[in-house]
């Protein structure tokens, strides 16, 4: 008879590694939300105090000021989000979940390409400037949106969507090992009944017998005793 293989009881070092790599990519991920929203306000101040040397209107000055608040907190929601999602991963990958397995390498392959995008397009947004036409207001406010940013908000992007890359591929690799592979495979180990517990029996039910066979016996019964006998034998006389 054969019996299924059982799980090891403790877990790999592969998975380990992979479950701490999501935590820390979930606190970037909130890290970096925080960040955006704390610096907000003093990248529309510095907008709107380079936009007065533009030929750009008030109008379109607001219009831009707009879409800059609105890029901010997109990407704050998207990036917690993101963390919350990492998080219920490391979760499941904790738990032993096959499913959560799956998704994470599916998240894994989205984050990758999402970070690849965000690389090329701030290398593209600092090489190349924008160019509108003949809507030349416009082209001067969105140029001035980079030089609005900190100085560090740039690099911290960048260094954060390369770091993203990397720890997706890392997770998607480790959780590919041979020792994740058999962690996630096996079952659990069958734990032993505790000592003394024995289970409870059935209850005991008469079944008729079979076709031919005579009825059983009633259970032996005794006969009253007829009237006037004594109801004790008689002791001899001393």
């Amino acid at each position: 008879m054969s019996y299924p293989e059982q799980a090891p009881a403790r877990r790999p070092a592969v998975v380990v590694l992979a479950v701490a790599l999501l935590a820390v990519m979930a606190l970037g991920a909130l890290g970096y939300a925080a960040a955006g929203l704390s610096v907000m306000g003093g990248t529309v101040t510095r907008f709107r105090a380079a936009a007065v040397s533009t030929s750009a209107s008030g109008t379109d000055v607001d219009a831009v000021v707009t879409l800059l608040r609105v890029s901010f907190v997109l990407s704050a929601v998207l990036s917690v989000l993101a963390g919350v999602l990492l998080v219920g991963l490391a979760l499941g990958l904790v738990a032993r979940r096959s499913g959560a397995r799956v998704a994470t390498w599916v998240v894994a392959g989205l984050g990758m390409c999402c970070g690849c995008g965000g690389v090329a397009a701030l290398v593209v947004q600092r090489a190349t400037p924008l160019d509108f036409g003949d809507d030349r207001a416009t082209a001067e406010l969105l140029n001035l949106i980079p030089q609005a940013h900190p100085s560090w908000w740039i690099p911290l992007s960048a260094t954060l969507s390369v770091g993203q890359v990397l720890g997706y591929l890392v997770v998607a690799v480790l959780l590919a090992m041979p020792g994740a592979n058999a962690w996630f495979r096996r079952r659990p180990a069958p734990q032993a009944p505790a000592p003394g517990h024995q289970p409870p029996a059935p209850p005991y039910q008469s079944y008729p017998p079979p076709a031919g066979y005579p009825p059983p016996a009633p259970p032996y019964q005794p006969y009253p005793p007829p009237p006037g006998a004594p109801t004790s034998p008689p002791y001899p006389p001393r």
